[in-house]
């Protein structure tokens, strides 16, 4: 019987409440990121407030760039009383190093293809585009800090 302090909410309602869709609910459900909710009488699942603020941590990880499987791991820190800020600290720390890392490789990229870019006169055929050329491995060999790998 649902009461104040734990009201009972469909899957429709649940996603609305988090500002996800109905599907994400169940994905994360497939997932194992959700608990398996207690069902109605009419076997309908039924949430409380609790997935909702697991539902609302989920995206907010998710958009900081956690994966799924690290998102699962911040859970069960969240959960288990055994576990401390530092654990989780040290969880941010290396998704920030992550994050950095894949800064560098975008800048590298990125200026990759600006001296492609700056060697292509955008005349002339395309099998001739130094760019073609660079994504082909024809092309003479950029320097060293913008070289394709």
């Amino acid at each position: 019987m649902p009461t104040p302090d734990h009201p009972r909410l469909t899957r429709g309602q649940l996603a609305a409440r988090a500002e996800v869709n109905p599907e994400t609910v169940r994905y994360y459900e497939q997932r194992r990121l959700l608990p398996d909710p207690p069902r109605s009488p009419g076997g309908y699942r039924l949430y409380t407030d609790e997935t909702v603020r697991r539902l609302r941590f989920i995206k907010r990880a998710q958009e900081l760039g956690f994966t799924l499987a690290e998102i699962r791991d911040l859970l069960s820190l969240r959960a288990g009383p055994s576990h401390t800020r530092a654990d989780v600290r040290r969880r941010a720390q290396e998704k920030i190093e992550e994050i950095e890392a894949k800064l560098h490789d975008l800048t590298r990229m990125k200026q990759t293809l600006e001296a492609l870019v700056r060697a292509c006169h955008g005349d002339g055929p395309a099998e001739e585009c130094p760019i073609v050329q660079a994504l082909d491995g024809t092309a003479p060999s950029p320097p060293p800090s913008t070289r394709l790998s």
